[in-house]
């Protein structure tokens, strides 16, 4: 059944000269010509950027403020969040490889009918105003999440209406939540380690952000 997978990346500031520019698709989803850019950013790059998303500004900055205070708990309290299996908190192992790279990251069970013991692990070394920042910001998700794949289905002439959108809102959803950090480290002559594997996002729609912006991209 296809997925939805939304997701946080927490980032350090990039240092100076490190900066690249790529020609992203911007879609305002206010625009009446939304649904048409969409379908042609899908056709042409596989990705866009999108802006008055309509997820509050208060919301998205209460959360990475709290992701970032758990990233900077001792590793012993972290660790009891661990290891990802494949929900909880992990560290350094990106995928099932062997890659290892300079990345912390929690990813958690987006669906509130599913239990997953290393996501309530997660909520205990943090306080109550994190879960309700997460649990909000997946709703949020969810419905603009729906709402591109609407706008999809409508440019598409995809019958009947909501084949796509609704597997975003059904109970069963097995969408997941993924926040990862980056920590800020020095040059060095070693190995350059990698941020994230090389994977294939297998979910029907996911939506990437990241910290220091206010556009939600969409691959």
């Amino acid at each position: 059944t296809p997925k939805k997978q939304t997701m946080v990346v927490v980032l350090q500031p990039v240092p100076k000269g490190k900066t690249s520019s790529v020609l992203i698709p911007v879609v305002d989803l206010a625009d009446p010509t939304s649904k048409t850019q969409i379908v042609k950013a899908c056709e042409e790059l596989g990705f866009f950027k999108v802006v008055n998303h309509g997820v509050r500004p208060d919301l998205l900055t209460q959360l990475e403020e709290e992701a970032t205070k758990f990233f900077a708990l001792s590793q012993s309290l972290k660790d009891k969040a661990g290891p990802a299996d494949p929900f909880g908190y992990g560290s350094k192992r990106i995928g099932l490889q062997g890659d290892v790279g300079c990345v912390e990251y929690i990813l958690l069970n987006a669906n509130s009918h599913l239990s997953s013991t290393k996501t309530t692990a997660v909520f205990r070394q943090t306080p109550a105003i994190f879960r309700e920042a997460v649990e909000e910001y997946m709703e949020e998700m969810k419905g603009m999440s729906s709402k591109v794949l609407e706008m999809v289905e409508e440019a598409l002439g995809i019958e009947p209406k909501e084949k796509l959108s609704r597997l975003v809102k059904v109970k069963e959803s097995d969408s997941c939540f993924r926040m990862n950090y980056y920590k800020e480290k020095e040059e060095t002559q070693a190995k350059e380690e990698i941020g994230f594997g090389e994977h294939t996002d297998p979910q029907l729609i996911s939506v990437l952000r990241s910290n220091d912006t206010e556009s939600n991209i969409i691959p």
